[in-house]
């Protein structure tokens, strides 16, 4: 399969679709989506789809706090760690261009800061 920039909309479905088949079997990550958070894919997606659209493409209209939620699962740096293997090799497996490495730096990002939250309020 030729590898296309994320672009649009259904790039970035593409990209949470595939990420959340990958981590919804992975042993570490799976129990917590499933067992943990109780994770409602149909109500869950759209949001998904909503963030990153905003993240990716600059498209206004999510407006949730994705931090707060992160706080009861019980997660930590291993975690996140997992999440964002996952995520690159999703993204490099499906597209390639600006957009792809600059979503991936956005991962990168996002993981570093919430764990850091994460662990400065635990100590």
């Amino acid at each position: 399969m030729e590898r296309k920039d994320i672009q649009n909309e259904a790039d970035i479905k593409t990209l949470i679709d595939e990420f959340y088949a990958k981590a919804l079997k992975d042993e570490l990550l799976g129990p917590i989506f499933i067992e943990v958070a109780h994770i409602d894919l149909p109500h869950h997606l759209p949001i998904l789809y909503s963030f990153w659209e905003m993240i990716i493409l600059g498209k206004q209209g999510y407006t949730g706090q994705p931090y707060p939620k992160h706080i009861p699962l019980g997660i930590n740096s291993t975690h996140f760690e997992r999440w964002l293997m996952l995520f690159e090799q999703t993204i490099h497996e499906n597209f390639h261009g600006l957009n792809a490495e600059l979503t991936l730096q956005k991962a990168k990002n996002i993981g570093r800061l919430f764990s850091h939250k994460l662990q400065e309020e635990r100590a």
